[in-house]
């Protein structure tokens, strides 16, 4: 008869055994779920920008070329509507609706094998986002966070700004994963992030009492050993005292020159609202969120 141990170790070529390392050895170090963690291989790539463009128009009106279905004759099919242009050295198909990305060619990747299980909307938009639209799952942004950590200790590692309806929190939850992991939503509407400020009490006084609770909260700590869920109340409670000196000076883009907000498309408002999504992404991430979620608008 197998012990635990054993069966850990034969099971699936040591898989399970692999994870309980992973997860004793983060137990043990007691350290910040969200401090930085080293990659399994070295990557260029440090944090993730992620535009979801719920309604955008059709991959062959894009970027995905079909020169069988560009040839179509029949009333059943029909090419499409504007013709693409190979770009860059590398000879990529971008449709002509695109010329600036056209000039980018050489600098993108495109994956045009993606495929869903559901037709439907929010089972798709659930799906994109978790990798599953039948299981409760984290989503990508709850997996990287966990895989990779944060850069930054007074800001979350995953923030979705104006998060998408279809799909709801499941699109940036963290389900089996500690509630650190899970997305921070934001709002420029309100220009708040959620659960974070105090009206009815001045910074000294929420520390002060942050610190009672905190006591309270390490002391059954000890006293009962490994914790993950009061781990991540901890935690959560830390960052979230944290976010509200660090986050008013990083979501604020008055100071941003007017030549960048054109950039942006500040000026037109047409594409304000997305345009300023964009360079509150990047703002995050200068500061060091691994990963930020755009919801753009629908079209």
């Amino acid at each position: 008869m197998l012990n635990r141990r054993e069966l850990l170790q034969k099971l699936s070529c040591g898989f399970g055994l692999l994870a309980l390392r992973d997860m004793a050895s983060a137990a043990t170090a007691g350290a910040n779920p969200l401090a930085p963690k080293a990659p399994m291989f070295p990557a260029r790539a440090k944090r993730v920008i992620f535009l979801y463009m719920q309604g955008a128009p059709s991959q062959y009106e894009t970027f995905d070329y079909n020169p069988d279905l560009a040839a179509a004759k029949s009333g059943n099919l029909m090419a499409p509507a504007f013709p693409f242009t190979k770009s860059g050295q590398s000879g990529l198909p971008i449709c002509d609706l695109f010329p600036s990305l056209q000039k980018q060619a050489d600098d993108l990747c495109l994956l045009n094998g993606m495929t869903t299980d559901s037709p439907a909307h929010p089972t798709a938009t659930i799906q994109l986002h978790t990798g599953s639209f039948t299981f409760v799952r984290p989503s990508m942004g709850a997996w990287i966070v966990y895989g990779l950590g944060s850069e930054n200790k007074d800001l979350p590692g995953f923030v979705t700004i104006n998060p998408a309806g279809q799909g709801g929190a499941q699109n940036f939850g963290s389900a089996f994963l500690p509630a650190s992991y899970e997305g921070t939503p934001y709002q420029t509407r309100t220009g708040k992030l959620s659960n974070i400020a105090n009206p009815e009490m001045k910074s000294a006084e929420q520390r002060r009492e942050l610190d009672l609770v905190q006591s309270l909260n390490k002391d059954y700590l000890q006293k009962a050993g490994h914790d993950g869920e009061l781990e991540g109340v901890i935690e959560s409670y830390e960052m979230a005292f944290r976010m509200q000196t660090a986050v008013p000076g990083v979501l604020d883009i008055k100071g941003e020159p007017d030549s960048v907000k054109k950039l942006y498309g500040l000026d037109n408002p047409a594409t304000r609202d997305f345009g300023t999504q964009c360079l509150l992404a990047r703002r995050l991430s200068e500061a060091g969120v691994r990963f930020v979620v755009l919801n753009g608008p629908k079209f």
